[in-house]
């Protein structure tokens, strides 16, 4: 840790007295007043940690950056410790508040996307640079950071996991230090659980329950991920959709053809998949799968009326993507989220541009998404599906067929998947500690956040959150043009600095 952010820390360590709270306007305005004056402190310590580098696979970064974490929380009065999984290994702290009656457990990860650093506009990936603005938008470096005091809203800070997710760890505890600053404390007990593996699907941490359990009971969780609504005003998410992946390869000869001395006679392939694929959906975009909106009720005038509150633009959205109109004109972007979705992630047949032959292909293959909800579980969705394809005459293996199999059955088609999917989970909006959460975000900010129902997305804690089965709430704080997973990402910093507010809001409810 600098020797500037552990002296900040240091100062910010006291004993939890009982609960406190501050009057909500008063608390953002000494919350912001605290950053303002420990911008400097904040900044080096995310730049401090962005500096190690987090690919899911660097055995030696992993231990180091779960190394420098714990003592993060531990100089924030954590009883903080690094426990061993099965793969990466999980940074858990525990922080009590005497009075407390509900306790809050926080997650976050650590890990971040591998890198191609050629591609960086930067010497390395890890090593922060900052600049006055998005890059695509022609932002410059800003130089000497390491000295600067001060930092614009609109300056943004590249590195790998800048937004994605070691800023809201970091964010978190500038919060903590905020409120001990103003001589307040959380309402709540804290759990902090940071996941090593959140990008590789979090492998190791639905079993890790069964080696932890005790220490991650608590009544609530509250995740620290993903970005705000593109309006920029505080989001709280409700929930994800789960996904489950597979492959339609559809056959014909065992080896390409002559198109014009077989056309006509040998089945293509290609025409066989695109018909398929066609009897899917309609052009209105329902899916004509057979129970794949079953057990989905009506939205409750509650829940419609915090959809139609999101404040989307959809005559923006349709300039920036190119469309003219979305796939059902009669549905918003937020309705469309609440029901699962069919997507053709990709296709493939024989060649196409200077490649093209004129051949018969002998395959073609279409890679397909499912988008599930809370409903819609995603083995059961499998089968559905397979048995659509069934209903459409074709006979259907998980291997290539052999020379039997072709000369029996007229349409093949071979469907795999190479895992059985993530299902989706969501919170009621309606339960307590929501409308808790809520009001104090709508208190201190003096206007409702933005409620999403549930996020077009899937995060690999689904199944970590079923298992627990304790509410949770997404807490997002970071810019949503951040690059995350690619190249260049960066983090506004206008963006990190209310999202210690944010943060604060929510540890104070």
């Amino acid at each position: 840790m600098s020797r500037v952010a552990c002296g900040i820390v240091c100062a910010c360590v006291t004993m939890w007295p009982a609960p406190m709270r501050a009057q909500p306007a008063d608390l953002r305005q000494r919350v912001e007043a605290y950053v303002s004056a420990n911008q400097r402190a904040i900044v080096a310590e995310l730049v401090e940690l962005l500096s190690i580098p987090n690919a899911g696979g660097d055995g030696d970064g992993i231990a180091k950056n779960a190394e420098f974490l714990r003592r993060m929380l531990e100089g924030r009065g954590f009883g903080a410790e690094v426990l061993q999984t099965t793969g990466n290994p999980l940074v858990f702290g525990d922080l009590r508040v005497p009075g407390a009656t509900r306790t809050l457990l926080i997650y976050s990860h650590y890990d971040g996307q591998p890198v191609n650093p050629a591609d960086w506009k930067q010497p390395s990936p890890f090593s922060p640079l900052l600049r006055d603005g998005r890059m695509e938008d022609g932002g410059r470096e800003v130089p000497g950071l390491g000295g600067l005091d001060r930092f614009e809203p609109d300056w943004r800070l590249y590195a790998r996991s800048a937004s994605d997710d070691k800023s809201p760890i970091v964010a978190l505890c500038a919060a903590l230090d905020a409120l001990t600053a103003s001589g307040l404390k959380p309402t709540s007990n804290l759990k902090v659980i940071l996941d090593g593996e959140e990008e590789a699907g979090s492998p190791s941490l639905v079993p890790a329950i069964g080696r932890y359990r005790s220490k991650f009971s608590a009544d609530a969780m509250l995740i620290l991920d993903g970005p705000v609504h593109p309006s920029g005003k505080p989001t709280l998410v409700f929930g994800a959709r789960g996904i489950v992946t597979f492959t339609l390869k559809v056959y014909g000869p065992k080896f390409a053809l002559h198109s014009g001395h077989y056309g006509n006679w040998v089945p293509n392939p290609a025409t066989r998949l695109a018909q398929l694929l066609a009897t899917f959906k309609d052009d209105d975009g329902r899916v004509l799968v057979d129970g794949f909106y079953a057990g989905i009720d009506p939205l409750r005038p509650e829940e419609q009326q915090m959809l139609d509150a999101v404040p989307d633009d959809p005559a923006q959205l349709k300039a920036l993507f190119g469309i003219s109109v979305p796939e059902n004109s009669q549905r918003t972007l937020q309705e469309s989220l609440q029901v699962p979705s069919f997507n053709i992630r990709g296709l493939s047949s024989a060649f196409v541009g200077e490649g093209a032959r004129t051949i018969i292909p002998d395959s073609a293959e279409a890679e397909i998404d499912v988008r599930l909800v809370k409903e819609t579980p995603a083995l059961a969705m499998l089968e559905k599906i397979r048995a659509h394809i069934r209903k459409q005459g074709y006979h259907v293996v998980s291997t290539d067929p052999d020379d039997a199999t072709r000369a029996r059955y007229a349409k093949i088609v071979k469907m795999t998947t190479s895992e059985s999917g993530t299902n989706a989970y969501r919170t009621s909006p309606l339960l307590p500690v929501s409308q808790q959460l809520s009001g104090a975000l709508q208190q201190v900010f003096g206007e409702p956040p933005v409620r999403i129902r549930t996020s077009g997305g899937t995060v690999p804690i689904a199944p970590f959150i079923d298992a627990l089965g304790f509410p949770a709430i997404s807490v997002p704080i970071v810019n949503f043009d951040n690059n995350q997973h690619g190249e260049n990402e960066n983090l506004r910093l206008g963006h990190f600095f209310r999202g210690i507010a944010i943060i604060a809001g929510a540890l104070q409810m």
